[in-house]
């Protein structure tokens, strides 16, 4: 079976692209990074990736600004980027920009991305904090399709995290970003398995001919 090749797209630290790779490593997942794409030159997880023989690339927005459409500029030129390494499914991975039609047709059903909130709670910025105002008991995250609306998506996978007295924003974080290193990899395998399949809103997890003679 052909490996599943990855796209990754980051702005910061990198932690769920490193524990995608980890899990590549491990053989717990049946896919390879075929290039990690940043729009932050200084972002640590772009460091991370070259570090590891990846290929990383920078782009810079402020190269597509005297376009009529600069963020469709710069998302036709990740486009090609991706297309030029041959990627079947492309990771976002604390990627801090919202998508335009153009990468999102181009790679129609192929968009993945994880939210620090059990959505349709808490979409966009400061999740946590969000859910911390709110004063709800549980909260976690969420890996589910990119469609053009923002955090809106059908949902693959979630898992819930108790949100305990005191907690601050970051200490909920910590707890959400360990479930987080979890499930990622745990749906993109179940893609690169096939065992997805969508309808509408919904995402059936398919089950292996094992699971079915149990």
């Amino acid at each position: 079976m052909k490996s599943l090749r990855l796209g990754v797209l980051l702005s910061g630290r990198g932690s769920n692209f490193q524990a995608i790779q980890d899990a590549i490593e491990r053989g717990e997942l049946g896919a390879s990074i075929a290039v990690v794409l940043s729009n932050k030159k200084e972002a640590q997880g772009l460091a991370r990736a070259e570090a590891q023989g990846l290929t990383g690339i920078f782009l810079d927005p402020k190269d597509y600004v005297g376009d009529a459409c600069p963020r469709e500029a710069f998302d036709r030129a990740i486009v090609q980027v991706l297309t030029a390494h041959a990627v079947d499914l492309v990771i976002l991975a604390g990627y801090m920009r919202i998508v335009t039609p153009i990468l999102i047709q181009a790679y129609q059903g192929r968009i993945m991305n994880i939210h620090p909130s059990l959505l349709p709670s808490f979409p966009g910025l400061h999740a946590q904090q969000q859910a911390l105002e709110w004063g709800v008991k549980i909260s976690g995250c969420t890996v589910h399709l990119v469609t053009e609306g923002v955090d809106e998506g059908p949902i693959i996978i979630q898992s819930a995290v108790p949100v305990n007295e005191g907690d601050s924003a970051e200490t909920l974080s910590a707890r959400i970003l360990e479930q987080e290193h979890r499930i990622y990899p745990e749906a993109i395998q179940l893609y690169a398995q096939g065992r997805l399949q969508g309808q509408g809103r919904q995402v059936q997890i398919l089950h292996t001919q094992e699971q079915v003679g149990r």
